[in-house]
């Protein structure tokens, strides 16, 4: 946060100072310290640092997107957002893609470790992912709104192939099963017109 702009104590990321030295990054605002303890564990029993990403982030713990691993995911994939706050949507637990949630793009545990002894994490608190493990993000517009560009909805990506590749979609289709299922009603209701619009044979003819 002391970097954001325009960072008038001209604070650095200690791996633009320290530069002849293998650095780990545990991004958080803060950081889970479950991760932080998992991470320094790991380097003690196996002598060696954890595999990590482009961004220097150990891949055990930043290797998916909270909105991977999200309870929610799936009033995502349903096309199920909350408009506003405590409207009807929220009250339900729906996606909070809609009030600008991060989770999309960003790559943490959250959802996965949780917090405070895997009671809780800000989305299931009913607030929308910051993004705060993500370079920047202080400076990556409010944090009410939302993602414009979201990456491949696999679960298999990772910041390295999401960010080098630059793989991504347009928001619009954020509600891709929902106009899904409007255009199938739509089908089905032209298709009974149709049908109901078709003579019928008389009853003699079938006697017949």
């Amino acid at each position: 946060m002391q970097a954001a702009r325009p960072n008038p104590t001209q604070a650095t990321p200690i791996d633009k100072v320290i530069t002849d030295k293998p650095i780990v990054k545990v991004p958080g605002c803060p950081p889970i310290p479950d991760v932080m303890s998992a991470i320094i564990t790991y380097m003690v029993t196996f002598g060696r640092l954890p595999e990590l990403d482009r961004l220097g982030r150990p891949l055990m713990f930043y290797g998916q997107r909270i909105h991977d691993k999200c309870y929610r995911r799936a009033h995502f994939d349903a096309g199920e957002f909350v408009e506003s706050w405590d409207d009807d949507a929220a009250r339900k637990g729906y996606c909070l893609y809609k009030m600008g949630c991060k989770g999309p793009t960003t790559y943490n545990a959250c959802s996965t470790t949780r917090w405070n002894g895997g009671v809780s994490f800000p989305i299931q608190s009913g607030h929308g992912c910051l993004g705060c493990s993500e370079n920047g993000f202080w400076d990556r517009g409010s944090f009410y709104s939302r993602v414009v560009d979201i990456p491949q909805m696999g679960t298999h990506s990772t910041a390295d192939t999401v960010g080098l590749t630059a793989l991504g979609v347009v928001a619009a289709g954020v509600g891709v099963h929902a106009v899904a299922s409007a255009v199938n009603q739509h089908n089905r209701h032209k298709q009974q017109l149709t049908k109901a619009e078709q003579p019928q044979p008389d009853k003699e003819d079938n006697q017949a």
